[in-house]
């Protein structure tokens, strides 16, 4: 499902008057998580999950074909975490 699709869900199951309405609440969702992430906090819906930032390693590597080697470096990552309702909920699914 795109974005746009889901802005139709969004407006269906949360009884939007516009597309318009369903599209700033996704909007205002997706802002506030990018915020909250950017600040490195965590954001927990319970029983639906958390968005949550992780430092990822950096990595050590060889170029194939040749000798060279490289390392990235250390870096912050985003991460969900499903909760265990959304777990119960999609296993159901089948």
């Amino acid at each position: 499902m795109n974005k746009a699709g889901f802005i139709d869900l969004v407006k269906e199951v949360g009884n939007y008057a516009t597309k318009k309405d369903a599209e700033n609440a996704v909007n205002a969702f997706v802002a506030s998580i990018e915020t909250a992430l950017a600040k490195e906090e965590s954001v927990e819906l319970v029983g639906f999950g958390k968005f949550e930032v992780v430092e990822q390693k950096g990595k050590e590597g060889k170029v194939p074909g040749s000798n060279k080697t490289y390392k990235t470096a250390d870096k912050m990552v985003p991460k969900f975490k499903p909760g265990k309702g959304l777990k119960d909920l999609v296993s159901k699914a089948k």
